[in-house]
């Protein structure tokens, strides 16, 4: 039986080469505190949703959702209220800071097109008529 490399480039530049030099800085370098919470964006007809994983976030106190100089912000603080201690020692996996997510709008948005609701660990932004009035029109090409 013989062994398989399946890739045998270093993780720093097979990133670098497929997402670009930043990208593999990035990847190389420590994680920051704090978390960034995984997002989805999706079109549901005219109107943009938006997904945030927010597990264990007080939302009613820690977590503001505004529109700020035409973006979506998003931002909070998921609080560490289970800190604990043994022998000196912790073990932390999950992580605790502020976070902070934006997303451009377009330029007739206001406030009251947003909507905002939580279940199950999941923020839901509604932004109503986010697409309305995409659709490419053809420009005539005159000779």
């Amino acid at each position: 039986m013989s062994n398989l490399t399946l890739w045998s480039r270093p993780a720093d530049r097979w990133v670098r080469d497929f997402f670009g030099p930043a990208a593999a800085a990035d990847w190389m370098k420590p994680v920051a505190n704090g978390f960034s919470p995984a997002a989805e964006v999706v079109k549901d007809g005219d109107d943009a949703v938006v997904r945030l994983e927010l597990p264990g976030v007080d939302v009613d106190k820690d977590v503001n959702v505004e529109i700020e100089h035409g973006r979506l912000v998003i931002h909070g603080e998921r609080r560490d209220e289970h800190a604990e201690e043994k022998d000196g020692r912790t073990l932390r996996e999950v992580r605790y800071g502020s976070f902070r997510r934006s997303f451009q709008l377009p330029a007739h948005i206001t406030s009251e097109a947003v909507t905002a609701s939580y279940d199950a660990g999941v923020l839901t932004v509604r932004v109503a008529g986010t697409y309305a009035g995409t659709q490419p029109q053809r420009i005539a090409i005159t000779k």
